[in-house]
């Protein structure tokens, strides 16, 4: 088996709180494991059971179509189990403290995978309990999703080291992970978002402190040229309150065939979904022959399971 640089009980909350090395470690045992599965069905636990006899409180506090079934085979292909709690079905719903939650969660599971609405919430767990803590969604960040990003980017391409990702739309957490994920891995990045709705300051700030190839426009046809990688999410998330606005804005940000002309003729579209098609992107973009967005929904499968070896001390 592959050594790490882990130690048990490790959180999996921002791209940033990781050296380069253990998240090349966790991509390279996720492109292994996923080769392994070859020809198995999808039910079949992994050769080995890495996670055998180990649990995975799964805690949503937002609906999930991915994250919910690729956490839980993740956990099945690894041999392990997992137990699903609704936010609002818990004392955590009803207003017993995210502490107290943390300190008897601790007690009965091994890790805790979260979908929150607040990331202080995935924060104080991490904090108040004694468990891997795996933030699945923030309003903050989005982790998990684009290690599966980078998956799937690196399969297309091998190394991201010195290309170019274009993000076009919303500055929300998916683009704040992406801005992580381009100091990590050493990418230059150009977000093309509406006036009053760019990414994360304190993010982009951490970018170019790190030295990272961070670039802000209005413009997606600037955004795009010679990207080898175009990425979007929806325009109108959970929890937006301004869809009307957000519908407005957003407009000439519709990532279309001829923005995807504008990069480079081997270029990939992604998206996290669900997407609206549409709205944040066109039918032919989606459905063509370079969207990979069916690759990267399988991918978040594969990503997980090495990100909760990872925090288990297993890899």
């Amino acid at each position: 088996m592959l050594m790490s640089p882990a130690a048990p009980n490790s959180h999996f909350l921002d791209l940033k709180d990781l050296p380069t090395e253990v998240l090349r470690h966790i991509l390279d045992t996720a492109k292994a494991w996923k080769a392994a599965r070859a020809g198995k069905p999808n039910g079949a636990v992994d050769d080995g059971a890495p996670l055998s006899g180990h649990t995975l409180a799964m805690i949503f506090e937002k609906s999930s179509t991915r994250t919910r079934i690729s956490f839980e085979m993740a956990m099945r292909q690894l041999g392990g189990s997992s137990v699903v709690l609704q936010g609002a079905a818990m004392q955590l719903g009803r207003g017993e403290s995210v502490a107290d939650t943390a300190r008897v969660i601790s007690r009965y599971v091994d890790a805790v995978m979260v979908r929150a609405n607040d990331h202080a919430t995935v924060v104080e767990l991490a904090e108040a309990g004694t468990l891997p803590i795996i933030n699945a969604l923030t309003d903050r960040s989005h982790p998990c999703q684009l290690m599966a990003d980078m998956l799937t980017l690196e399969e297309h391409f091998g190394s991201m080291e010195g290309r170019k990702v274009a993000w076009i739309g919303d500055g929300n957490n998916v683009a704040t992970s992406l801005i992580e994920a381009a100091t990590r891995f050493g990418f230059s990045l150009e977000l093309a978002c509406p006036e009053g709705y760019g990414p994360c300051e304190d993010a982009v700030a951490w970018a170019h402190a790190e030295g990272s190839d961070i670039t802000l426009t209005r413009d997606p046809h600037s955004a795009a040229s010679g990207a080898d990688a175009v990425i979007t999410d929806t325009w109108v998330s959970m929890g937006d309150a301004d869809a009307d606005a957000r519908m407005q804005a957003f407009a000439p940000f519709q990532v279309t065939m001829d923005i995807m002309k504008k990069a480079s003729a081997d270029a990939v579209f992604l998206h996290c979904l669900p997407a609206h098609r549409g709205e944040e992107v066109t039918a032919d973009v989606i459905d063509g022959p370079q969207s990979a967005v069916w690759d990267e929904a399988e991918n978040r499968l594969h990503a997980q399971k090495a990100i909760l070896a990872w925090c288990l001390g297993k890899i």
